[in-house]
């Protein structure tokens, strides 16, 4: 009998280019309604159901916004399907994800679908006919794979349902160097090691950009640096749509500078304060750019403390400025370690249809949002751009106070992480979607968690609001929280994401945990980050706890050891991943670390090569186990090791005039190469172990020291 399937399937893959650059968007119409036919003379021939469930899967998945040529969309879901089971070079996860990605969202169209015309509800029966049989017939079973009920699941995937939207999971862990991309069962399918970065964010083509405190890089897939700018960076960044990149960044002004802005001097700290500053950079060559716009906090304030100032006013009639007075009193109340820290901006956003920036000022406890079109000069000042408002700004909220309306009663939002536009084609399109983690300055926290949506007001370039009134809305469209609010709170980091099917992507950042939740609060997939710091946690095991925040509840919220900043979820037919090899590997809590690996070589008392003419016990192994080569570590008896906290190896290529060079290839510094102290391992030793990855040992010349006043030194010369 003809496979009708493979028919199509062919088909599909030779009109559209091989999955390449493909044809005129008329052929591979031509070639999807052909295909698609193929398909529904498979189905009628086979008689499959057109879902395997019964239809529950249409049933749990949200609803995309549906575009007006509904036989065109039906006739991409047949064609990408079709594609992806033809692509015989891509591993069979690849193709499956692929597909399912594409299945799903047929199955979510096929609810919406009862008006359909007769051709194309035949089409949507064929299509979900074949995938009910996507799993036979590319020999793969995720049920496999999925947590078992009843099973000790303390790390990794814990929960993974069929409602859940199928995508691929990017995090790093804080006190971790290794940056991890995830396929939906929880598996590595690619790995950027031992780049030190909190905040990472994938490119279309795909690169990795992962800035430090100094410095943003980006890098390919390899891990190799092609590009670095040196910055003074602040939490956040934004890859602009024409290649630039924009970027949050501190700034500081005197105590003198702050008073002469009308800061009021009771209140002021002898640090003066920090604030922000946006800074947009055309990169140019590796490391290098040329900064092409700037907007500033500093030239939009008000104050009604001081008369004599320009910019003396009413706060109430200048919700467009920033009161610089705002948060003083408070600050030096109860933020002794952090005086002069005012607005601690920790996210921004872009609307390209707009052309507006969002940034979240922790500390304000608000939102705000700011035309990006006007020029620098423009945006200085108080007019021009497309709102005529120059760099003032268009919107806040979440805090009323912050400009003179409202009482305590009237904030929504407390140190809220990663406020973003939800973007077009999601559902809540156009909506703002955040983290409200709960807390704030002592005495004014909400000791709970949720993740919120609003409908800012719109109009035009410009946002409405009454007269005399704090801006709309005065509550949110949707919200997560759990059923006890105080289950679910996160004090600080964590983020969020809109999903395509309508899921909510939700990271706990201080219980390194990502979830997904659905329109009505039901977790339908969970991940544990398996991480202990630089040590991989096993099931059964937990992360450990680094600090804690009292509650008036009578419990600590932990900070634990697998923190994460943020997680991004990127769907199958995203760009940058058809540059990535997708093969599943394993588990990170199945991978052996550089802790297992070093324990194996201490317990079996094989310690590698000793470097030669060090004063202590230095060991390079170039262990071959899961790219985990060319580690370096240092034993010590444990008591001699107790008094030290940092170790740093500081390289120096056999010829120093390389250093530059070895900066650019290889994108080391002297703090690139920090020991991770373990503690004692076994027989009275301690261990802190360094991988060096593919940084070639053999350029290493002499020199290991540690900052502050514990130094020492162990010379090394390995010679050319």
């Amino acid at each position: 009998m003809i496979d009708f399937v493979a028919v199509a399937s062919r088909l599909a893959y030779i009109c559209s280019g091989k999955g390449q650059n493909g044809y005129s968007p008329r052929i591979v119409a031509v070639c999807a309604v052909l295909a698609a036919v193929a398909v529904l003379i498979g189905a009628i021939i086979g008689g499959s159901p057109a879902y395997a469930d019964g239809g529950a899967s249409a049933r749990n998945q949200e609803s995309a916004s549906t575009p007006d040529d509904s036989g065109a969309m039906i006739r991409g879901y047949a064609l990408r399907i079709l594609r992806a089971l033809s692509d015989r070079d891509a591993n069979n996860w690849v193709r499956y994800w692929q597909a399912r990605y594409a299945c799903d969202a047929a199955t979510a169209y096929a609810r919406e679908g009862e008006g359909a015309a007769p051709l194309e509800r035949a089409l949507l029966e064929a299509t979900g006919s074949l995938c009910a049989r996507l799993e036979a017939r590319l020999g793969v079973n995720p049920g496999d794979y999925r947590p078992h009920v009843g099973e000790e699941r303390t790390v990794g995937l814990v929960a993974s349902e069929s409602a859940a939207a199928v995508g691929y999971t990017l995090f790093t862990s804080i006190y971790n160097g290794d940056i991890f991309l995830l396929d939906p069962l929880g598996r590595v399918v690619h790995t950027w090691r031992d780049k030190p970065s909190s905040h990472i964010k994938l490119l279309n083509n795909g690169n990795l950009l992962a800035p430090s405190q100094r410095t943003i890089s980006e890098f390919d897939p390899r891990g190799n640096l092609v590009w670095q700018y040196e910055i003074d960076f602040h939490h956040d960044f934004l890859k602009m749509p024409d290649g630039n990149v924009m970027l949050l960044v501190n700034k500081r002004k005197s105590r003198e500078d702050v008073i002469a802005a009308g800061g009021n001097p009771e209140f002021v700290h002898e640090k003066g304060l920090i604030y922000d500053y946006l800074m947009e950079v055309r990169p140019k060559g590796a490391s290098g750019g040329e900064v092409v716009w700037e907007w500033s906090v500093w030239d939009h304030l008000v104050q009604d403390f001081d008369p004599s100032k320009e910019n003396y006013g009413a706060i109430a009639e200048h919700p467009e400025l920033i009161d610089i007075n705002f948060l003083l009193e408070t600050i030096s109340k109860h933020r002794q370690h952090e005086p002069d820290d005012w607005l601690h901006t920790n996210a921004i956003d872009y609307n390209s249809e707009l052309d507006q920036i969002m940034l979240s000022p922790r500390h304000f406890s608000e939102l705000w949002i700011i035309d990006h079109s006007p020029t620098t000069e423009e945006a200085r000042g108080h007019s021009g751009g497309n709102s005529g408002m120059g760099g003032d700004l268009l919107y806040r909220w979440g805090n009323p106070r912050a400009y003179g309306h409202g009482e305590d009663d009237d904030q929504r939002l407390f140190w809220q992480h990663q406020p973003q536009w939800i973007a077009p084609g999601l559902p809540g399109a156009g909506n703002i979607l955040l983290f409200n983690n709960g807390l704030e300055f002592s005495g004014d926290e909400r000791f709970y968690s949720s993740v919120d949506e609003i409908v800012p007001p719109n109009d035009g370039y410009r946002y409405r609001r009454d007269d005399g009134a704090a801006y709309p809305p005065d509550g949110f469209a949707w919200t997560y929280a759990a059923e006890t609010p105080s289950d679910f709170y996160a004090p600080i980091r964590s983020g969020t994401q809109r999903l395509p099917n309508g899921n909510t992507l939700i990271v706990d950042g201080t219980a390194g945990t990502i979830f997904q939740a659905t329109r009505d609060g039901r977790i339908v997939w969970k991940y544990v980050v398996p991480l202990n710091k630089r040590v991989h946690l096993r099931q059964g095991e937990r992360a450990s706890s680094e600090h804690g925040f009292q509650t008036p509840y009578g419990e600590r919220v932990h900070l634990l050891t697998n923190a994460v900043h943020r997680a991004y979820w990127y769907p199958p037919d995203h760009p940058a991943l058809q540059t990535l090899d997708l093969t599943p590997g394993a588990y990170i809590e199945a991978l052996p670390d550089t802790y297992d690996i070093a324990h194996a070589a201490i317990t079996a008392g094989d310690f590698g090569e000793r470097l030669a003419d060090s004063d202590f016990d230095i060991y390079i192994d170039e262990n071959e186990d899961v790219d985990r080569r060319r580690l370096i570590y240092f034993k010590q008896p444990c008591a001699a090791e107790e008094a030290r906290r940092r170790f740093f190896l500081h390289i120096i290529p056999a010829d120093a005039r390389d250093l530059r060079a070895d900066r650019q290839e290889y994108g080391f510094n002297t703090r690139d190469f920090e020991f991770r102290r373990f503690g004692k391992i076994s027989d009275g030793w301690c261990v802190a172990i360094r991988d060096l990855h593919s940084y070639p040992i053999e350029r290493i010349r002499t020199g290991q020291y540690a900052g502050g006043s514990e130094v020492w030194r162990a010379e090394i010369d390995m010679g050319e």
